[in-house]
């Protein structure tokens, strides 16, 4: 395995304190987590014991309150943030993928995958390029120019995979991917971002809760009462 300290994440003592005084909550008390370039890696855990908020603080959509964070092989947080934009590091470094495919219902597939290079400085024709070619590596090319309303659902979550990779970000976070899906679409996207993962030497994570794709994962790990710790076969869920 690559050495995650050269890229992937690399997460180290991470912690996320809401309010303050006696009402303050800890929902992060020390994380430590890595993922390897070309890695997919499952995240599982009850409710309420912290993925969110790893999510979103790994998303830069919140702020930790300390502790450190790597992204490719740059330090992005480490007790506090090491970049002045956290759009642009949104947009080119980190790719997500949710439940819902979350496209935009008056662009065609091509446009909804091409609209993020756009939005980065790359001209139409480069983006819609880059687009088709990821959607022809998804198996959805042939459904380039229908609408999202037009897709199967299988199909929506497949274009989201190609939107979250169109950038080539280091990292993509999904968070219950699978959910909707029956259990043939849900092994074939985690196949597809396995496949991707490699392909690109992205560090994946996917927070779950499927018991279709668990077993699937190489390696797991489980957050509860704020805190990780990476399963053993025997542990496995």
């Amino acid at each position: 395995m690559a050495d995650p300290r050269t890229g992937g994440i690399l997460i180290e003592q991470l912690r996320k304190r809401y309010g303050s005084g006696d009402t303050a909550v800890d929902a992060l008390k020390g994380v430590d987590m890595h993922v390897a370039p070309g890695e997919v890696v499952g995240l599982v855990g009850p409710s309420g014991s912290g993925k969110s908020t790893l999510l979103k603080c790994l998303g830069a959509v919140i702020e930790p309150s300390g502790g450190r964070m790597s992204l490719g092989g740059e330090v992005i947080y480490d007790d506090g943030w090491k970049t002045s934009d956290l759009r642009v590091l949104r947009r080119d470094r980190i790719g997500f993928v949710f439940q819902a495919p979350y496209l935009i219902p008056f662009l065609d597939v091509t446009d909804n995958v091409a609209l993020m290079p756009m939005l980065a400085g790359r001209s139409n024709d480069d983006a819609r390029r880059r687009a088709r070619e990821l959607l022809d590596a998804l198996d959805v090319g042939h459904r380039a120019q229908a609408m999202p309303a037009q897709l199967s659902g299988g199909e929506q979550q497949r274009v989201a995979i190609a939107r979250a990779l169109v950038n080539r970000p280091p990292v993509i976070l999904a968070d219950e991917p699978t959910a909707p899906l029956d259990s043939e679409r849900a092994l074939s996207v985690v196949a597809i971002l396995n496949q991707m993962a490699r392909q690109y030497a992205t560090a994946i994570i996917i927070v779950t809760h499927d018991e279709k794709i668990i077993p699937t994962f190489k390696r797991i790990y489980q957050i509860r009462d704020g805190r990780t710790h990476e399963l053993t076969g025997e542990e496995t869920p």
